[in-house]
């Protein structure tokens, strides 16, 4: 089972998140571990990749041939995008 890390951003998004939400989102992430190269996409131009639940997104960086998940960002999908370094 993949390693799974998350950002202190990650952390604050999740915690603004109802519990509901937040609840699907981690479910969906352990799915997604199982199986990175099926789930995660890779952002053009950018490191990270996304993984789709529902309206939101979460963004990750993938180590290790998906071994490593450092979760960073986890967000609404109209808004996500809009900061990415």
């Amino acid at each position: 089972m993949p390693k799974i890390i998350w950002s202190q951003t990650a952390s604050k998004d999740m915690a603004r998140l109802e519990k509901g939400v937040a609840a699907r989102i981690i479910e969906k992430i352990e799915t997604a571990s199982k199986n990175t190269d099926h789930y995660f996409r890779r952002l053009a131009g950018f490191e990270e990749a996304k993984l789709r639940v529902g309206e939101y997104r979460v963004l990750a960086r993938l180590l290790c041939g998906g071994e490593i998940i450092i979760i960073e960002r986890v967000g609404h999908r109209k808004k996500i995008y809009k900061n990415i370094d």
